[in-house]
């Protein structure tokens, strides 16, 4: 089995411990040893990034958006192979593995631009003979700390801003996925970035993670993780100072409303693809189907209806549509919320039930509930896997209703052909991301991405909206 090693200061330092990686889909697969790294790993990186980043945030525009420009085609050049280790690694089907990979170079491109579309003000002063300049500067060392539902993607999003900007990079991937982190760092490494401005730090949260949140030397910390994990970030950020600048990701319970209205040939897609693609491992899943009476038994029908061609299986398998789950915890959470919906009076009408393959890995039938109510858990609480609920409201106005009685407030959707209603729903939604006639997850990388709520805190990520957060303002006063 392979070893893999951190990247520190541009060298590939091996660990004195390890921790094994598995294939999801069959648990005979071993895809190598990575090291669980320690919090004088973490000294170490921030050392080199402390070092690294004038040099790099001294770099000109046209010098940021090569080295991004080559990391951009690098990935798009390999993202077939990126793709499928990706698929290997955390489940998700070749295709999603594939789409995963490419959009990930497409962020790394998109922010090349960002590199060169570096701008300021030059506003006149309210004294004579002074000038005013407005410009951005870079954080200083940015720590990142990335799931693993999204291995290659939401990593892209978080780093390639900080490096467009000049800042230096202390990246945590989460423990399940490091192969694809490592892969990343490998292409990253070789683009003729100054050695310690991009560093590896693999290893486990409450090691690596905590000394990232405690170290006095990192400015930021970006992450995408539970709502707990948001909760201590943003403590230890504020105990001390000086108080690090913060991002936080925190999830959703994503509601899609289908209106007595709605054409079914949109709503079921979209529900399917909102629901269970991804395994319904994503931040932005339809979780919570909120349906009027007049169309409810037809929606259902329908829907349990394509959910029996579903095919979940092995994530190389072109023919799959559903993957496994990501790891055996995942897995029985899942069946644990499929007792607590029955227990609590909901109805399991279509699977819910672990599935055993060819390979032995973390299989499940993607399961639809129906009579649920909004008060019970598996509507109130994130959930993270291929479980939806169904929710039988009267009208328009109690499905808006239901959709924003929730802590979070990141994705929510809306079938119908009411443009009045549609309209007042894309105003009304309590959520960061609204979506009509379309699935709750999917989004484009060159526009704001956050939530509401319990869902995000601090600055949009993607798009131009990143400079927000990887930069802060600068005010200089010039007289002659």
């Amino acid at each position: 089995m392979d070893g893999f090693a951190n990247l520190i200061g541009g060298e590939w330092i091996a660990g004195t411990d390890w921790t094994e990686d598995v294939n999801p889909s069959d648990l005979s697969d071993r895809i190598g040893r990575f090291p669980r790294g320690t919090a004088a790993d973490v000294n170490a990186a921030v050392a080199a990034a402390r070092q690294a980043q004038p040099l790099w945030a001294g770099a000109t525009p046209a010098e940021r958006h090569a080295v991004l420009s080559r990391i951009a085609a690098r990935i798009l050049a390999d993202a077939e192979r990126l793709g499928r280790e990706l698929s290997r690694e955390q489940g998700k089907t070749l295709a999603e593995g594939r789409a995963e990979a490419i959009r990930a170079g497409q962020i790394f491109d998109f922010h090349a631009g960002e590199a060169l579309r570096q701008e300021g003000l030059a506003i006149p002063s309210l004294r004579a003979g002074v000038e005013i300049e407005v410009t951005r500067v870079p954080v200083g060392t940015v720590g990142v700390i990335t799931p693993w539902n999204y291995p290659l993607a939401i990593p892209a999003w978080k780093i390639a801003p900080a490096l467009a900007w000049g800042n230096a990079v202390i990246f945590k991937p989460a423990d399940l996925v490091p192969h694809s982190a490592v892969l990343l760092a490998r292409i990253i490494a070789e683009s003729g970035l100054p050695a310690g401005v991009f560093n590896l730090v693999m290893g486990r949260g409450s090691v690596v993670g905590e000394a990232m949140l405690t170290h006095p030397h990192i400015d930021a910390i970006s992450i995408t993780g539970s709502q707990a994990t948001g909760l201590r970030v943003a403590q230890a950020a504020a105990a001390r100072f000086p108080l690090k600048k913060v991002q936080l990701e925190l999830g959703g319970k994503n509601p899609l409303v289908v209106l007595d209205d709605a054409d079914l040939a949109v709503a079921v897609p979209a529900a399917i693809n909102g629901a269970f693609h991804g395994t319904g491992q994503r931040c932005t899943a339809s979780s919570r189907l909120i349906v009027t009476e007049g169309i409810h038994d037809r929606f259902v029908a329908a829907l349990t209806e394509a959910m029996q061609g579903l095919t979940v299986g092995h994530a190389l398998d072109p023919a799959t549509v559903v993957g496994p789950v990501v790891d055996a915890g995942q897995l029985q959470q899942n069946l644990d919320y499929i007792a607590i919906g029955r227990a609590e009076g909901a109805r399991l009408i279509v699977g819910g039930e672990r599935l055993e393959r060819p390979t032995e890995g973390f299989y499940m039938a993607p399961a639809l509930f129906t009579e649920a109510t909004n008060a019970m858990r598996i509507c109130r609480e994130e959930i993270f896997g291929p479980i939806a609920a169904v929710i039988r409201v009267r009208d328009y106005e109690e499905a808006l209703a239901v959709a924003n009685d929730t802590e979070f407030g990141l994705s929510a959707g809306i079938c119908t052909t009411s443009l009045k209603h549609a309209h007042h729903f894309r105003r009304h939604a309590a959520a960061g991301l609204v979506m009509v006639n379309l699935p709750t997850a999917g989004v484009d990388f060159h526009v704001p991405f956050g939530g509401r709520k319990g869902s995000s805190h601090g600055p949009r990520e993607q798009g131009r909206a990143a400079v927000e957060f990887y930069t802060t303002t600068r005010t200089a006063y010039l007289a002659p």
